[in-house]
């Protein structure tokens, strides 16, 4: 006797606009998810109080109560299901609250629903962390203490991105892609991908250049040591740390340092080499 198929995954949309609802719940009863929906904040908060879902899509901006007010009253909940924040509103205020008070991921409006689908897979499969810490949430000036988990990196990025959305889409792009690099970095080598060590990270924003800091809980590193990584190959053998990090059984890649280096206009370590400050100018 074969066992009783799993129960379909419980999705909430928690949104004022029809349209979208409609959409997402198409996309997301074809990808094989049981869908509900709420028209405001207090709707949905009352559809969470009453029945269980894993994941929430939320929108911030709605009648009656708004989407942070939500995402506060979750904490009340005895298993918060996971929260996708979506909405146009870009200002740093919005997405760190949406931060602080644990949503796991952001989504700018206008998507496409099978990017959204495609968001509540990666909800649904990461494994449980510890929550990211704020330490300031000034739009210029964002500390945060990240825990080394690999999931972490595209929940970060998400809400980092959106609130560049004044830079051009190229600037946003390359910023993205380097800081990327190096928090993986810093959480798969600094951190030996342990969830209970932490990275820091500095963000500081002027009129004239984007500046990130990562410091990671490691011992650091020497550039003459990291045969696994591209920056280390000699002249004419741009593919010899392949094979070390095949032997070494680690993941195809190694390209993340010699790509930053690229990608910005100063990347400078401190003296252990477990912090890195890499500068973008406007």
């Amino acid at each position: 006797m074969q066992p009783a198929p799993a129960p379909a995954k419980r999705v909430l949309i928690v949104d004022d606009e029809e349209l979208i609802r409609e959409l997402l719940r198409k996309a997301l009863s074809e990808a094989g998810y049981q869908v509900e929906q709420a028209a405001d904040g207090a709707a949905g908060l009352e559809r969470l109080k009453s029945s269980s879902f894993d994941v929430v899509l939320l929108d911030i901006w709605m009648p009656r109560m708004n989407g942070l007010e939500v995402l506060a009253s979750l904490h009340e909940l005895p298993s918060p299901p996971r929260v996708i924040v979506m909405t146009a509103d870009h200002t740093p205020e919005t997405l760190l609250n949406a931060i602080r008070e644990e949503a796991y991921l952001y989504i700018g409006k206008p998507f496409s629903p099978s990017t959204l689908v495609d968001l509540v897979g990666k909800a649904l499969s990461a494994a449980q962390t510890p929550p990211i810490e704020i330490l300031s949430a000034k739009s210029d000036w964002v500390e945060l203490l990240v825990p080394c988990e690999a999931n972490v990196v595209d929940r970060i990025q998400s809400f980092l991105l959106g609130m560049k959305g004044d830079l051009p889409e190229v600037t946003r792009d390359t910023v993205g892609q380097a800081f990327r690099e190096l928090l993986l970095n810093a959480i798969e080598w600094g951190g030996k991908l342990d969830p209970n060590r932490k990275v820091h990270i500095a963000y500081l924003r002027t009129k004239r250049m984007i500046l990130y800091r990562i410091a990671d809980p490691g011992t650091g590193f020497r550039f003459d040591h990291l045969t696994h990584a591209a920056i280390s190959n000699p002249n004419g053998k741009s593919l010899q740390h392949m094979e070390v990090r095949e032997q070494k059984g680690l993941r195809p890649g190694g390209f993340g340092i010699l790509l930053t280096r690229a990608l910005v206009d100063e990347l400078i370590y401190n003296q252990t080499q477990n912090e890195v400050v890499f500068i973008k100018y406007l």
